[in-house]
């Protein structure tokens, strides 16, 4: 039997993109923290800055993606390109920026991907 709220249609599909959100919150709790990606850096003398840009590189095609999938689903944009380009030369100075400027806003156990989605969302505003 369907609930009489879903019966509408529009309130069972923002259920179900709560829900959606919901899982995808629950997933990110085992994403590298900002003291993790930092240890990255400082576990290999040759190789532990490009670990940590490849890490970044992964969590900015997963963002816009994810930005992609919640505009699809109905929600207002937070991230606009509007065409411009964002290079993979970009994505170190974009984090280490919104780190800076909001320093007393990120604790070292907070999420990488959190940090790199608001800066994202605070450069390519809507």
């Amino acid at each position: 039997m369907t609930p009489p709220a879903c019966r509408a249609g529009r309130l069972c599909r923002w259920l179900v993109l709560l829900g959606c959100v919901y899982c995808l919150l629950a997933q990110g709790a085992g994403a590298m923290s900002i003291r993790e990606l930092r240890a990255l850096e400082r576990s290999d003398p040759e190789h532990g800055e490009d670990y940590a840009l490849y890490y970044l590189l992964g969590t900015m095609e997963a963002t816009l993606h994810a930005e992609a999938a919640a505009v699809r689903a109905g929600l207002p944009p937070r991230i606009c390109l509007n065409g411009r380009r964002l290079e993979p030369d970009m994505v170190a100075s974009l984090y280490r920026t919104e780190l800076r400027r909001n320093a007393d806003v990120y604790e070292a156990d907070m999420p990488v991907a959190l940090v790199f989605a608001n800066a994202l969302a605070t450069v390519y505003v809507c």
